[in-house]
């Protein structure tokens, strides 16, 4: 039979995680009933340096529920994608599958038995993907396509209205293990690994409690990460740009010359001024977006640990082990 860790990952989640707790138990005890999973799978909560009492929280959990709760403690906040990976490689070691769900519960913990099914029929990864998005604002459905057809068009391969809920089979998690990138972008890593997928559709809830911790401004982070981190093209796009100036320059450069011939110079200081100011503009747009990629190359080669755990509470069974040993 088969360990399954659910992880999810927290940030300033008090306010559900004994909500998220209760409900990723449940679906634990449906699923050991049922004879899908075996009966030491657990729940890994991943505390991302949070400020509230998240943690205390989990410590809680955990000494209520010691052999299904578990919970690993960064030393400081990494942001959701580290956190993730995070749980995801520390309940590689201790589970055959895994799951990766946020702690508000607005994707549907009810299709993880789908998942497992799907994972039984001989897939290593299983995307919760999204019916609709009738629940988002008109602001966010817009811009959440746009943000899938920009990462299709730059060629970064992602499951359309995919985020990070999915099921990952120990090798899976493995051969993720193998990607040592310091700026994570895991919807367009998932697809690289290569092996046999399938989805799950759901219909995305509201959250139970609290505020999202993805506003605006970190969703476009993500989204120019996504880009820069798998497509050369923003490059590749100004280049083509400086050649469609250099061409028109040249076309102004014959009109110039024939109205000089001809007698007709009209004072362009207008025009002189706006092609001072767009050409410099498209400048500085160029190096920055230059420097935003040997930015990351800089970051990169300097190869430090992008997290630190401070603690892990393992189940019963783990320190029955090593009290063995």
């Amino acid at each position: 039979m088969d360990r399954l860790a659910i992880v999810v990952p927290c940030y300033n989640e008090e306010e559900v995680l004994k909500i998220a707790s209760q409900a990723l138990r449940g679906v634990l005890a449906d699923l050991t009933a049922k004879n899908k999973i075996d009966s030491s799978s657990f729940i890994l909560f991943v505390n991302d340096g949070s400020k509230d009492r998240t943690w205390e929280l989990i410590e809680e959990e955990h000494r209520l529920y010691p052999a299904q709760v578990c919970g690993v403690k960064l030393a400081g906040n990494v942001g959701h994608q580290f956190a993730l990976t995070a749980g995801l490689l520390t309940a590689m070691e201790r589970s055959d599958v895994t799951v990766s769900i946020d702690a508000d519960l607005q994707d549907d913990v009810n299709v993880i038995e789908e998942m497992i099914d799907k994972f039984h029929a001989g897939n290593d990864i299983v995307y919760g993907v999204r019916r609709e998005r009738k629940t988002d604002t008109f602001f966010k459905r817009t811009t959440a396509q746009a943000f899938y057809k920009l990462m299709a068009l730059m060629g970064v391969k992602t499951v359309y209205n995919h985020a990070d809920f999915r099921l990952m089979s120990r090798r899976a998690v493995e051969q993720f293990s193998q990607y040592k990138e310091t700026y994570l972008f895991l919807r367009g890593m998932m697809p690289l690994i290569g092996y046999q997928t399938d989805s799950v559709y759901y219909d995305r809830k509201e959250r139970v409690a609290g505020e999202s911790k993805y506003p605006l401004k970190k969703m476009l982070a993500l989204a120019f990460n996504g880009i820069s981190s798998f497509s050369v093209k923003p490059i590749s796009m100004i280049l083509g740009l400086g050649i469609v100036i250099i061409i028109c320059s040249l076309f102004a450069a014959v009109y110039a010359l024939i109205s000089y011939f001809t007698g007709h110079v009209v004072p362009g200081w207008t025009s002189l001024i706006l092609s001072i100011w767009f050409l410099g503009g498209l400048q500085l747009m160029a190096v920055g977006m230059v420097g935003q990629y040997i930015g990351k190359i800089y970051m990169e080669v300097k190869q430090r640990p992008r997290y630190n755990i401070e603690t892990i509470l393992e189940s019963e069974q783990e320190q029955e082990a090593k009290d063995e040993l």
